[in-house]
């Protein structure tokens, strides 16, 4: 199936296995920066991660991943302040002319100010 005029395309099954994330870009009530590396597993349609860096001490997620590669998931991190913060994201991928894989995120803190945001994140 096609995907966007970027000249993208969408896989049948989407596994996020050994994969490893960096932000591109982040809306301002977000915590993560291009310093910030997620490590993503995967086995079934359950997806775990372990991420840190930037302003980031330590973060775990768990999500379920759908056909399409959508991921629905939760997450919770300390940052450099040793500020506990949770949220829900979901991401959509988008798989780029090199073969690599964008996420396209919708999150929201479910602590703290309970704001809302959007991230981009690429493979690396």
């Amino acid at each position: 199936m096609l995907g966007t005029n970027r000249g993208s395309y969408m896989p049948q099954k989407m596994n996020y296995n050994n994969k490893r994330f960096r932000p591109v870009s982040t809306t301002e009530n977000g915590e993560t920066s291009p310093e910030t590396i997620f490590e993503y597993k995967q086995q079934g349609n359950i997806l775990t991660a372990t991420y840190h860096g930037g302003q980031i001490q330590k973060g775990h997620l768990i999500g379920l991943v759908d056909a399409q590669g959508k991921i629905e998931m939760r997450y919770h991190q300390i940052d450099l302040k040793g500020t506990f913060m949770t949220g829900i994201c979901f991401s959509v991928p988008e798989i780029l002319k090199n073969g690599k894989i964008r996420l396209h995120e919708t999150w929201e803190w479910t602590s703290g100010d309970k704001s809302k945001g959007n991230s981009v994140l690429e493979e690396i």
